[in-house]
């Protein structure tokens, strides 16, 4: 018996921070937002549709975001606010699927194939989810609908924001077909030039083209953008109930040049990532950094570590390891920085002699955890304080 079709959602909160930040004031609503630091060294984690019509973006120096809005407002981020938001969100996908694989605090993965039957296509199902996320969260998630994990990623893109697009399996290359090149993932501001010099300028372009001239072009990770052109992507939605491996990951916009900035938002995985460690009732032995730079240039590092754990700092210890070993060999701006960790333990063996400093970490990650869970709203800074003891 074959297969049914497959169907897959990609869901992404709507400027997720700046939303968030509208959201509890209401005298920010319909105004230009950044959320970020308004320091000299302060970047912007997230920019209001109303800010974007300007130009500013994530990643971006405040500094120059403000000379873009000068009548932009900028607020500091509430982590623990997010995660209490993003917590609710992820509840409401799973109540449709068990199979929900997060990317980020803002973004997941869902597949509903096996919904259907129960709760009807996957456009009514991805209604659902929209009303109910607007009903009890107060917040706007565009939803891509599509046979395949690229082209619901594609798809919940092109409408941005509050969009619901739904690509059939009938006909997805024809309708692929017209899109620019620069949407296809991996296909940059730094190497769109040269797609665009070898006349290669939709996806209907490199549908036709030879995949072994795509190779010789642009290297053998370039092969695979003549499948994903006709909307063919085989790779499955992970739940962390079954995943062998919990990371999360962030691409910018534009390369950051600055190491302390792509630092900070390490950091920030490393503790949402353990945090979700955490709730899994798990502990990691290896620990793994994805760097992407340069032309198509990606390097994974993994460490193991001598035991199991879930402790943030000890986490973080090692992460930053990794980078700083890499980034002393010849630092390069950065367009993707990824965390995740493997190698789970659900019965590790207690030691012996507990280490006071062990013990020290596991009351601040347990209370830390308690307070995201009961008060999520009111944030606490323990980020800053794990990364000025790896400085």
């Amino acid at each position: 018996m074959d297969e049914p079709q497959r169907t897959i959602l990609h869901c992404d909160l709507d400027a997720f921070f700046a939303s968030v930040e509208q959201l509890d004031d209401p005298s920010l609503r319909g105004r230009p937002v950044l959320v970020g630091g308004s320091g000299p060294r302060g970047v912007i984690a997230a920019a209001s549709y109303e800010a974007r019509v300007f130009g500013c973006r994530s990643a971006m120096p405040t500094s120059q975001a403000m000379r873009l809005c000068p009548d932009a407002i900028c607020v500091p981020g509430r982590g623990a606010r997010y995660a209490e938001l993003s917590h609710a969100f992820m509840g409401i996908l799973e109540s449709v699927s068990p199979d929900v694989q997060p990317l980020s605090l803002d973004e997941a993965f869902v597949d509903v194939t096996g919904s259907r039957r129960l709760l009807g296509s996957g456009r009514a199902i991805a209604e659902h989810v929209r009303a109910r996320t607007l009903d009890e969260l107060g917040l706007v998630v565009s939803i891509g609908v599509a046979p395949n994990k690229f082209v619901a990623k594609i798809a919940s893109d092109l409408e941005k924001p509050d969009a619901l697009v739904v690509f059939e399996p009938t006909g997805l290359a024809e309708r692929l077909a017209p899109l620019p090149v620069e949407r296809m993932w991996g296909i940059g501001p730094r190497s769109l030039p040269g797609f665009l010099d070898a006349g290669l300028r939709t996806f209907g372009d490199l549908q036709t083209v030879d995949p072994e001239r795509l190779v010789r072009l642009f290297g053998e990770s370039a092969r695979r953008f003549h499948d994903l052109a006709h909307g063919r992507d085989d790779r499955l939605v992970v739940s962390e109930r079954t995943a062998k491996s919990i990371g999360q990951e962030r691409t910018f916009d534009e390369d950051i040049a600055e190491r302390d900035v792509v630092e900070g938002i390490l950091l920030g995985e490393v503790e949402q990532v353990s945090e979700r460690l955490r709730r899994k009732d798990a502990r990691a032995r290896t620990v793994s950094l994805k760097i992407r730079f340069g032309e198509f240039q990606t390097i994974t590092r993994s460490r193991t570590m001598p035991e199991p754990t879930d402790r943030t700092s000890v986490l973080w210890e090692a992460a930053h390891g990794i980078f700083d070993e890499w980034a002393r060999s010849g630092y390069q701006p950065v367009r993707l920085i990824g965390f995740s960790v493997s190698g789970f333990s659900q019965d590790a063996q207690e030691p012996l002699f507990e280490d006071p400093e062990d013990l020290r970490s596991g009351r601040i990650d347990s209370v830390t955890d308690e307070i995201h869970a009961r008060f999520g709203g009111r944030s606490i800074s323990r980020a800053r304080a794990v990364r000025r003891g790896n400085r």
